[in-house]
């Protein structure tokens, strides 16, 4: 779900749009102004600089990202500035920049009390919730809702069913061809699962009728919010109109189908009645009162976006490396091969015990997730004035944490640009160090569901081929997560 606060901007926005950014964030500027400057007067800001008048530094720190090195922006001031603090401005807010384990630590253990959640409001206009509660409300329900469905316990039933997603996959996508591009169909391996787990949709053809506009969706919700045709935000309001539609066709029948069941004792209950959708459907509040359809269809559609994007990124860069580190992938490969050999007779789909002995598999993955996180960092913002590293931060000031002020820090890691998947043996990284799920109260919630779905593709790929990059030095963007610019397309060799 913290997939909502990666930040990006396409090429042809930044030249087309450039003067319209401008009086946009103006507009923003104008609305904080008081804020802004009052507490610029604070004499005890961390050091750094705000850039230019209504922009601030957004236009660096979001071309960081699309050059492929979005550690850049934070490593540069931590330099220049300070190694655990330095204030700047993006997206139109004042912003105070926090680095290191010990900010991850201050941050993280002071959710709801010092700091809350922040996102632009571009994703209150892509998802306006039915009861017009605010994103951070609605991020708060989510988080009582999901662990009951993706804490282990109930995650071991959906180990076999993502291992029979992930075989038709390999056979409808992969194999017969020579070539193929890795990032479109890690996409549609992840948004086939979320389908499944979340609203027992298993046709191809209805998967793929929702896929298209949820990539449209994706890409604007960080994103300049102008609302005109053509843009990334108008793509994307357009693109949630439509899922919304279609899900509450799917929320409609699904509550036929309930009160059908319920009506008939006799009526044994189906399967899907254990997905999310069906819980969310029964599922009522501290006064009996039952979600709306448009809460339902808004709270699903935030779980697909955070179910498959950043999953999907995951895979595509464990691919990537599998390719550039043939000693890696062999010991990989040995893994799961010996998994496969230990199963039973008639024995075809994985099961959770499978999942567990896996643990170079998930080390290497891990790795991956250090030098390329899916998510880059977060936003908060200060519900009172606080001290932080001897500097105070402000009320109503924005915070940004950076996974690389930690993943790719000396301090945190030997030789951080090493791939080195023995870092997770044992206890592994220090606390607070390794964070691309982030932590504290705010962990993402569907950790362990990634862990599924990326370790059982990582078993089907290697089982299946061996591969090459075809673009040994393709380049690497963030936008808004990070991908190769020509979407990895290798080429495969069957096993």
């Amino acid at each position: 779900m913290e997939v909502f606060f990666l930040c990006s901007l396409s090429p042809l926005l930044l030249i087309t749009f450039f003067i319209i950014i401008c009086v946009s964030l103006a507009t923003i500027f104008n609305r904080n102004n008081k804020l802004y400057k009052s507490n610029n007067s604070n004499n005890n800001l961390p050091p750094g600089k705000m850039g230019l008048p209504y922009i601030g530094e957004s236009l660096e720190f979001l071309n960081s990202g699309r050059k492929g090195f979005p550690e850049k922006f934070i490593y540069d001031r931590m330099a220049k500035y300070s190694s655990q603090v330095f204030k700047t401005a993006i997206l139109g807010e004042p912003t105070v920049v926090v680095c290191g384990a010990i900010a991850n630590k201050f941050l993280f253990s002071n959710e709801n009390k010092l700091v809350q959640a922040w996102w632009p409001d571009s994703v209150n206009k892509i998802f306006p919730s039915s009861t017009q509660t605010s994103s951070k409300e609605e991020a708060k329900k989510m988080r009582k809702l999901l662990p009951n469905f993706l804490k282990p316990e109930a995650l071991m039933r959906y180990v076999g069913m993502m291992d029979s997603i992930a075989q038709k996959h390999f056979e409808s996508g992969w194999e017969g061809k020579q070539q193929v591009t890795v990032f479109a169909l890690a996409k549609r391996f992840t948004f086939s699962v979320a389908c499944k787990v979340f609203l027992s949709i298993e046709d191809s053809q209805h998967v793929a009728k929702l896929a298209v506009p949820f990539d449209a969706l994706a890409s604007g919700i960080i994103s300049v919010p102008i609302d005109l045709p053509g843009t990334p935000f108008n793509r994307a309001i357009k693109a949630s109109k439509f899922i919304r539609k279609e899900l509450i066709a799917i929320i409609k029948q699904r509550k036929t189908e309930l009160a059908a069941a319920a009506a008939s004792s006799t009526t044994p209950a189906h399967h899907h009645h254990q997905d999310i959708l069906s819980h969310m459907l029964l599922a009522t509040d501290e006064n009996g009162q039952h979600m709306s359809e448009l809460d339902v269809a808004d709270k699903i559609l935030g779980l697909l976006i955070g179910g498959h994007d950043t999953a999907s990124a995951a895979i595509t860069f464990i691919v990537k490396y599998l390719a550039e580190l043939p000693h890696i992938y062999k010991q990989v490969l040995n893994e799961q091969m010996e998994i496969a050999k230990r199963k039973g007779e008639g024995e075809k789909l994985l099961n959770w015990e499978d999942i567990q002995k896996m643990k170079y598999s998930w080390n290497v993955a891990c790795e991956v997730m250090r030098l390329a996180p899916p998510l880059q960092g977060s936003f908060r913002e200060a519900l009172n004035d606080f001290v932080f590293s001897g500097f105070t931060i402000p009320k109503g000031w924005k915070l940004y944490w950076s996974v690389n002020s930690t993943h790719r820090n000396p301090e945190c890691f030997v030789e951080p640009e090493k791939f080195d998947p023995t870092r997770f043996q044992g206890r592994g990284p220090a606390p607070y160090t390794y964070v691309p799920f982030g932590g504290g109260p705010r962990m993402c919630p569907g950790k362990e569901y990634a862990r599924l779905e990326i370790l059982v593709f990582i078993h089907n790929i290697v089982r299946r081929f061996s591969w090459l990059q075809i673009l040994p030095h393709e380049k690497i963007i963030v936008d808004p997560l990070p991908m190769p610019a020509h979407g990895l397309p290798v080429r495969l060799f069957p096993r």
